[in-house]
C-alpha cells in the first residue's frame, strides 16, 4: 500500500532540506528522500570544508607577508589541524545524524535511498511507495563531471570529495580544470607544500568571468608556485601505482595525485522523469519563474540549471515554498546572480560580464579601478592585488554587472550586487558617501571611471 503524504521531496541537499523542513513546519506531511548525506555537497564536500581549507591556507600566506610590515615570521605548514577541523567541526566525520534529526524534528519523515518517480505524484524508494496530495519537489543536485579521457577510468583520481577528505597534503598534484573549484583547491594545497600544476583546456582560467579576473587568478597562483597550463587538453592518463602521468596537448605532467575538477553535471539517471513528461536526458530540469517543472511538480537547486551555488538553491527553495503554500511573493529573477571564487585574492562577480552585455546588444560602458590605487589598498600593501570593474547599460543609466576582486572581494561584492539587483541609477551611486579608507570605496573610483 502506498503511503499518502502532502509533499515528496527527492534530494535533501540545501535546497531540498529547506523546502522539506519549512513545509513540515507549516503543518504539511512531508517525506524527504536522500541517498547520501542530508545537507548535500555543501556542508560535507563543498562550501564549508573547502573554506576551512582556504582559511588555513590564507593564514599561512598572511604569515608570509609579515616581513617588511610588522617584523619577521617563520611559518610551518601542518595539514593535520585542517583535516581534523573538517572532520570534527564541519562534517561530524561525514555523519549526517544532526541534519537528519533537524529535518525530522521539524516534522519531516526521512527515508534513506534513491527516490524514483513512477507517475504523477507517485515516488518509490526501496520497498516503499509514496503518493503526494500536493506534489513532488526534485532537488537531486549535481555530481562531478568525469571526462572520457583515455585511461582515466579505473584510476584512483580525486574529485572534490576525496580532496576534502584528504588526511594529508600530497607531495604533488595535477588539477584538471581551471574553474572555481579547481583553483580554490589548487591554491589551498599549494600553500601546504604541494607542488601543483593546473591544466586547463581553454585559453584562460575562470572562462565565464572577466578576462581581468583570469589574469589576476593566474598571477595569484603563480605567486604560490603553481604552474598553470592553459590551452592544454588532456588526452590520456596513466597511473603506475604511485603516480599519475597526464598526457596533454602541451606535454606530459606527472604527480602523486590527480584532481579532476572540470565541472559538475545534473544526474537524473533512474529518477523517472519520463513518467511525468520530462526529458530524462536534458542537461537540467526546466522550470518556470515559480520553480514549477510540471503539474504539481517543482525543481530547485543545481538540478534546475541556474548554477551549482548554495545561495541559488536557498533562493529557489523560498520561491517553491511560497508557491506550494499559495503565498504571495516575487518570481525568480537572476539578473543579479552573485558568485565568488574564494581564491586569495577573492574574485566576486554579479550579473553580466562586459562580453555578455555586448552579446545582448546592450550599449556598454565600463569603469575600472585597481585595489592598489585606493588608500586602503596602499595601506594593506602585501597581498593587495585586485580591482573593481563595473559594467553599465548607458541607455538605462544602471549597472548590469560588476566584478570585485581583492583581499575581501566577496564582501565588497555585496554593495555591487545590491546596485545591480535594485537597478540603482548610476547618478545615485555617484552621489553616495563611501566610507574612507575602505576597500569598497573603490566602487566610487570605478563609477567615476565610467566617464
Amino acid at each position: 500500500m502506498a503511503e499518502e503524504v502532502d509533499i515528496i521531496v527527492i534530494g535533501l541537499g540545501v535546497g531540498g532540506e529547506e523546502v522539506g523542513g519549512k513545509l513540515a513546519e507549516a503543518g504539511l506531511r512531508v517525506v524527504g528522500i536522500e541517498d547520501t548525506l542530508v545537507g548535500g555537497t555543501c556542508p560535507y564536500w563543498g562550501c564549508i570544508p573547502s573554506k576551512m581549507m582556504i582559511r588555513a591556507g590564507n593564514l599561512l600566506a598572511e604569515g608570509g607577508r609579515i616581513d617588511g610590515i610588522a617584523g619577521t615570521a617563520q611559518v610551518m605548514p601542518d595539514w593535520a589541524p585542517v583535516a581534523a577541523r573538517i572532520r570534527d567541526e564541519a562534517t561530524d566525520d561525514w555523519d549526517d545524524k544532526v541534519a537528519v534529526d533537524r529535518f525530522t524534528g521539524k516534522g519531516g519523515i526521512f527515508v534513506r535511498g534513491r527516490g524514483r518517480i513512477v507517475g504523477q505524484d507517485r515516488v518509490v524508494v526501496g520497498e516503499r511507495e509514496f503518493t503526494a496530495r500536493r506534489g513532488t519537489v526534485v532537488a537531486t543536485g549535481t555530481v562531478a563531471v568525469v571526462p572520457p579521457i583515455d585511461g582515466l577510468a579505473g584510476t584512483p583520481f580525486w574529485t572534490n570529495k576525496e580532496a576534502i577528505e584528504a588526511k594529508a597534503a600530497p607531495a604533488s598534484m595535477i588539477v584538471l580544470g581551471g574553474g572555481a573549484i579547481g583553483l580554490e583547491l589548487a591554491q589551498s594545497f599549494a600553500r601546504f607544500g604541494t607542488v601543483v600544476t593546473v591544466v586547463e583546456a581553454g585559453d584562460r582560467l575562470l572562462a565565464l568571468e572577466e578576462p581581468e579576473s583570469s589574469e589576476l587568478a593566474e598571477r595569484a597562483l603563480a605567486a604560490d608556485g603553481i604552474e598553470v597550463r592553459t590551452g592544454a587538453r588532456a588526452t590520456g592518463v596513466r597511473h603506475d601505482g604511485e603516480a599519475f602521468t597526464v598526457t596533454t596537448t602541451g606535454g606530459d605532467v606527472t604527480a602523486e595525485r590527480l584532481l579532476v575538477a572540470v565541472g559538475r553535471r545534473v544526474d537524473t539517471t533512474g529518477l523517472g522523469l519520463d513518467t511525468v513528461g520530462l526529458d530524462p536526458k536534458a542537461k537540467a530540469v526546466e522550470v518556470d519563474d515559480r520553480m514549477r517543472a510540471g503539474e504539481r511538480l517543482w525543481a530547485v537547486g543545481d538540478v534546475a540549471g541556474r548554477g551549482a551555488f548554495t545561495h541559488i538553491a536557498m533562493y529557489q527553495a523560498g520561491i517553491a515554498i511560497r508557491d506550494i503554500l499559495g503565498e504571495p511573493g516575487p518570481a525568480a529573477d537572476y539578473k543579479a546572480l552573485p558568485r565568488v571564487t574564494f581564491t586569495d585574492p577573492e574574485i566576486g562577480a554579479v550579473g553580466l560580464t562586459e562580453a555578455q552585455a555586448r552579446e545582448r546588444g546592450i550599449a556598454v560602458a565600463t569603469g575600472f579601478a585597481t585595489t592598489a590605487s585606493s588608500t586602503r589598498g596602499w595601506i594593506h600593501k602585501a597581498g593587495n592585488d585586485g580591482f573593481i570593474k563595473v559594467v553599465a547599460d548607458t541607455a538605462r543609466g544602471v549597472l548590469v554587472g560588476a566584478t570585485s576582486a581583492g583581499p575581501v572581494g566577496g564582501e565588497v561584492l555585496g554593495a555591487l550586487a545590491l546596485a545591480v539587483h535594485a537597478e540603482t541609477p548610476i547618478e545615485t551611486l555617484r552621489s553616495m558617501i563611501f566610507a574612507y579608507p575602505t576597500f569598497h570605496r573603490g566602487i566610487s573610483q570605478a563609477i567615476e571611471d565610467l566617464g
